[in-house]
């Protein structure tokens, strides 16, 4: 019987044992999609305790407490922080089978050397060997970054931020934190604050926004702004609604309505994010960024919850659109307008793995090596099997060799061991294929598939 999580930890043969060790495991890290606040990198800040850093934004872990009947003041109300660190701990022994069982004592092990059972008998002594760390500067921001060898990370970042903490890091820290463009708000039509923002975008950009014409070039000037910062890549959250075709007439018709104050149809919302989709893809392909977009989540479920604490609090869930039919068809629109861009696509949603693999085979430009791809397994599929399935439709539909590999979508500094977690699975992967005479047994050949996997295709695809 194996010793829970020891250093062979879901390395099940010889081969996938030696890639992770040997290829894998000190592979740089560059997270090119993640939450994290440049502000508390610029600042280099210390945490004032383990429930602050492993706690404080973690949805994931909220909903894990609140399904195991934690009652709400222990999770984001006003119980003290040791509280929320004893709820914690009361609930980890209760999720066996749950990837957060082995991300938490995968952070409590690397960052900090504890290779305790996190449960209620063991929560002190965990409290305090972390207090202790957590005071000393080894355990800044920055250092906690360091400790992981993150070399890049990527941010998320509205077009209206003014990146000053950006600025200030450039030139003075090593890894590279960049920004990443996303224009969400300018999407959401709908919103009832969508007016207020573009009133922001106006005044920010000096451009009309109530014209389309206008309005692409308040866009532009944010993007230059961004590409001045190191901009390499751009996000973006769909819901199952978001292309159909329309003529710049009708676009500017949909402006004035919005204006006006008056309702918008399905169609129309669906032509103002297709017609501003297109023409972000195009302005992608001329900078040379890569564009994201995240499909399938069904978000702010729980209205009264919503009112309580907000968006991104743990009421998200998996949605099931019908996607191939408008997928294809912006897909298509992209390149006969300008291109499509190097473009990730992510479903929150598994059953659409093949559609999306099979939707990017349609507009591969044969001199990019994967410019379009199956992002990696995200949110509610970001676990063994999700993963494992995410890597079998991709080598199966597209070609996994040209992947680029794992990314955190956290707002946690302690989150990057994820990176280990999906490396080992991939090398368990490769590894099996290899023991069971499905790929060859060839060193040079399997060491680099592994390593461009964990570091290298992104380095070169976003052309960092």
């Amino acid at each position: 019987m194996k010793k829970f999580m020891d250093e062979d930890f879901l390395l099940q043969n010889e081969t996938a044992k030696r890639l992770y060790h040997e290829a894998a495991q000190k592979m740089p890290i560059l997270d090119y999609h993640n939450h994290l606040e440049p502000q508390v990198i610029y600042e280099d800040r210390c945490y004032s305790d383990i429930a602050e850093v492993w706690l404080g934004r973690d949805h994931y872990k909220w909903r894990a407490m609140r399904a195991d009947g934690v009652n709400e003041e222990k999770i984001t109300g006003k119980a003290s922080n040791r509280e929320k660190f004893n709820a914690w701990c009361a609930t980890m022994p209760d999720l066996i089978g749950n990837p957060l069982y082995h991300w938490t004592h995968l952070e409590l092990k690397r960052y900090f050397g504890i290779d305790a059972l996190i449960c209620p008998e063991n929560a002190n002594a965990i409290w305090q060997q972390t207090q202790a760390l957590l005071q000393t500067p080894a355990y800044s921001t920055r250092n906690l970054l360091r400790k992981m060898n993150v070399k890049t990370l990527c941010t998320t970042d509205d077009p209206l931020d003014d990146l000053h903490w950006h600025r200030g890091l450039k030139d003075d820290f090593e890894i590279r934190v960049l920004p990443a463009f996303r224009p969400d708000p300018v999407l959401n039509l709908d919103k009832p604050d969508y007016l207020d923002y573009i009133g922001r975008l106006e005044a920010l950009t000096s451009e009309y926004c109530g014209q389309w014409s206008g309005l692409k070039t308040a866009l532009k000037k944010r993007m230059d702004v961004f590409g001045q910062h190191g901009c390499r890549l751009s996000d973006h959250a769909l819901d199952g609604n978001f292309y159909a075709s329309a003529k710049d007439q009708e676009i500017q018709e949909i402006l004035d309505l919005k204006k006006a104050g008056q309702p918008l149809t399905s169609l129309q919302l669906r032509q103002y994010r297709g017609a501003i989709l297109i023409f972000l893809a195009g302005e992608y392909v001329q900078r040379g960024w890569a564009m994201q977009l995240h499909i399938g989540a069904l978000r702010n479920n729980n209205t009264q919850m919503f009112k309580t604490l907000g968006a991104d609090t743990g009421y998200d869930s998996t949605d099931d659109p019908m996607i191939a039919a408008q997928l294809n068809a912006l897909l298509d629109a992209m390149e006969q307008s300008q291109g499509v861009p190097k473009l990730i696509l992510y479903s929150l949603n598994s059953k659409d793995y093949e559609v999306l693999a099979t939707a990017a085979g349609n507009f591969q430009d044969g001199i990019i090596p994967g410019k379009i791809q199956l992002g990696s397994a995200w949110w509610f599929c970001d676990q063994k099997r999700g993963m494992e399935k995410q890597l079998d439709t991709l080598a199966e539909v597209g070609l996994l060799s040209r992947f680029v590999g794992m990314l955190t979508d956290s707002r946690s500094f302690l989150s990057f061991p994820r990176h280990e977690y999906f490396r080992r699975i991939l090398c368990n992967k490769v590894g099996t294929w290899v023991e069971n005479g499905e790929a060859p047994q060839d060193w040079a050949l399997l060491k680099k598939l592994v390593q461009d996997i964990c570091y290298d295709n992104a380095v070169r695809y976003f052309d960092f």
